[in-house]
């Protein structure tokens, strides 16, 4: 990441934290023009649900949407939907946004809808209801409707924040579950009154959830037509973001393709259907621009505690994150709390992407999406496996990669034994052979950031790869349990774990390390080098 110079000439307005349509056309912000996609949605069907990770653009899109259905015309000059529309008719819009709160019962969601239903009762110059949330929300639509001739809008966004935020505690998300079911089910009774519904969120509750009652809306997530609804693509980037690539690329003392390179690296990689065409996070990019410097700007914005604790809860093996992940096609998108396999929950929050799709066999293969959330997805599930805070880990890990590329081999087992010091001694399960194996294999995905590193992805590879300047190092790993340093050696030379590599050119060194279990460190461990 580049450290940004000062001086750098005046940019336009970044839209960060800006979700309003109308606001940030009449301030003079940066927009990336998406009123095709608005087109094809009001043209084409009328319930809809979009699925994409938090600060992905959902807000934004519905804002545009609630201005086109106000009839704003002039907002739209000069973008693709204004060659497109002739009638610019107007409709009542109800926008329901379920981010502010946060949702800790059930009586302060009912509180919250409420709220928002009476402050649209007295926009259209209603009477207040006293009914249930679902009967209010009904006699809303219907009353509308009469009273203005016209269909009405319906806008939700985020409509699953209040079940996100307690999956990990099953009766309070069974009880919001049952309350938002019979509000949402409102949309499919009322459809004679609606012109356009549209729910955004993160990701899909099925079956015994709010969908079985809303089993019209065409979801959208994955469909081709939309894939780049959200997000920047590659194109967009560079045809609405020229000048601050280029100031970005000054700041930092960088040529234009280094900065393109570093941009992608970091932030591009997002793909939401089976067509290979993928986008940027939108928000790091913006903040990039802004502050031009490259930071994990959007994990920055909220560590996913809930995801790393379904990954506890269900027994995931963390070391698939650096192989193949699949998930069935029937399930990348079907997610219930209890659930035994958090893959397609860590689809849908944006933690993993698509990396391909096995047509014969309807499978999806996924990974992260950029280095921004593989470093900081891992970044922040280490310390939760040695329960020491994440400065910590940081700190080690930054020191660890610093070690090695000085080709301190001793130093660097030194600061090793004391980083598994950080492990606390009433952890019930750190004498597992999976345990150390995982936290091995984090620690040195975390060392990729500063160094280039390979870890195991499939059976034959060797545990760790490390790669400076001028050698590469090829690791195994054991147990005190199950095996010796001479043993670990042996396996690098018999399996060939060495052979990818002896075209390089670099000096190979062969590392065998033994764990001492007993005293749950680092024990014994041998480097020699191999004559290349």
């Amino acid at each position: 990441m580049g450290k940004a110079r000062q001086n750098v000439k005046a940019l336009r307005k970044m839209p960060i934290g800006i979700q309003d349509f109308e606001d940030l056309r009449t301030k003079g912000y940066v927009y990336v023009d998406k009123t095709a996609y608005v087109w094809k949605l009001v043209t084409e069907s009328k319930p809809y649900f979009l699925s994409r990770p938090r600060r992905f653009g959902k807000s934004l899109l519905l804002t545009t949407l609630k201005a086109y259905f106000q009839g704003k015309k002039e907002l739209f000059d000069g973008l693709a939907i204004a060659g497109l529309e002739t009638e610019w008719l107007e409709y009542p819009v109800l926008h329901l946004d379920f981010n502010p709160l946060r949702y800790d019962s059930v009586s302060s969601l009912n509180d919250f809808v409420a709220n928002l239903l009476k402050q649209l009762e007295s926009e259209y110059e209603l009477p207040a209801g006293n009914d249930r949330i679902e009967i209010r929300f009904q006699n809303l639509i219907n009353d509308i409707y009469k009273k203005t001739g016209r269909q009405v809008v319906v806008l939700i966004d985020e409509y699953d924040k209040p079940l996100l935020e307690s999956l990990g505690d099953e009766k309070l998300n069974a009880d919001l579950r049952a309350t938002l079911k019979p509000f949402y089910g409102v949309l499919k009774s009322a459809d004679a009154a609606l012109r356009f519904v549209m729910l955004t969120g993160v990701t899909r509750f099925s079956k015994v959830s709010v969908f079985s009652d809303l089993n019209q809306l065409n979801e959208i997530g994955m469909d081709t037509a939309f894939s780049c609804i959200c997000g920047i693509t590659e194109n967009e980037l560079l045809e609405n973001f020229e000048p601050e690539l280029e100031a970005l690329a000054e700041a930092n003392g960088e040529s234009f393709e280094e900065t393109l390179s570093a941009m992608r690296k970091n932030f591009n990689g997002y793909r939401f259907t089976k067509k290979n065409e993928r986008v940027y996070n939108p928000f790091s990019l913006l903040n990039t621009f802004f502050k031009q410097d490259i930071q994990y700007y959007w994990f920055a914005t909220g560590t996913p505690t809930f995801l790393f604790t379904e990954l506890e809860r269900t027994g995931f093996d963390v070391q698939q994150f650096n192989g193949d992940i699949t998930v069935s096609e029937i399930k990348i998108n079907d997610y219930q709390p209890g659930d035994t396999n958090p893959v397609p929950l860590l689809y849908q929050t944006g933690y993993l992407t698509i990396t391909g799709f096995n047509a014969r066999k309807r499978r999806y293969n996924l990974g992260f999406p950029n280095e921004e959330v593989k470093y900081g997805f891992l970044g922040n599930l280490l310390p939760r496996y040695i329960r020491a805070d994440t400065d910590k880990t940081n700190y080690y890990v930054g020191n660890l990669s610093d070690t090695f590329e000085a080709g301190d081999l001793e130093g660097f087992f030194r600061q090793l034994r004391a980083f598994f010091g950080l492990i606390p001694y009433d952890l019930q399960y750190e004498k597992t052979e999976s345990y150390y194996q995982t936290i091995f294999f984090v620690v040195f995905i975390l060392m990729g950031q500063f160094i280039e590193t390979e870890v195991r992805s499939a059976v034959g590879r060797a545990d760790a790869v490390v790669k400076t300047r001028d050698t590469v190092y090829v690791f195994e790993f054991k147990l005190d349990s199950s095996g010796t340093v001479e043993e670990a050696l042996k396996q690098i030379d018999d399996r060939g774990y060495l052979i990818p590599y002896s075209a390089d050119g670099r000096r190979l060194v062969k590392v065998g390390v033994v764990f001492d279990t007993e005293k749950r460190t680092v024990g014994e461990w041998a480097a020699v080098a191999v004559q290349n």
